[in-house]
């Protein structure tokens, strides 16, 4: 019986106010964490913005919204990328880290033979080893 007192119409009223209540929050902490995270905005600049968020929030947040906006969206993607060059340096390097592969284990192996350092059936036995951990 508690399905016939809340209508059709006001589930989805519900619906779309708690929708819009959560992409307000959204925003807010957008809005925020774009201003902690700016480097151009001193201490007080950033006060600023969050007091004003605060004492009036939707006209703050669209405000900031309009007026740094596309600050907002350069920013995004220059720590997008950053946090891309740092990720593929750290695959470089870990990559580095193991000997390089089979190939250059081989390539390796068989400039020690060439400079006699090893005999053919010890680059025999490391040619195997390198093919097989591959």
């Amino acid at each position: 019986m508690l399905a016939s007192s809340y209508p059709f119409w006001d589930v989805m009223w519900t619906m779309l106010v708690f929708f819009l209540w959560v992409a307000w929050f959204w925003m807010l902490f957008g809005v925020w964490g774009d201003v902690f995270r700016r480097e151009d905005l001193s201490g007080w600049g950033k006060a600023g913005w969050l007091t004003f968020t605060l004492v009036f929030p939707f006209l703050g947040v669209f405000v900031y919204l309009v007026g740094q906006g596309k600050g907002m969206a350069a920013r995004n993607v220059s720590a997008q990328q950053a946090q891309k060059t740092q990720f593929d340096d750290y695959v470089r390097e870990t990559a580095g880290t193991n000997g390089g592969g089979a190939a250059d284990q081989i390539e390796k192996a068989k400039g020690l033979l060439d400079q006699g350092t090893i005999t053919s059936a010890e680059f025999d036995s490391i040619k195997q080893k390198a093919l097989a951990a591959a």
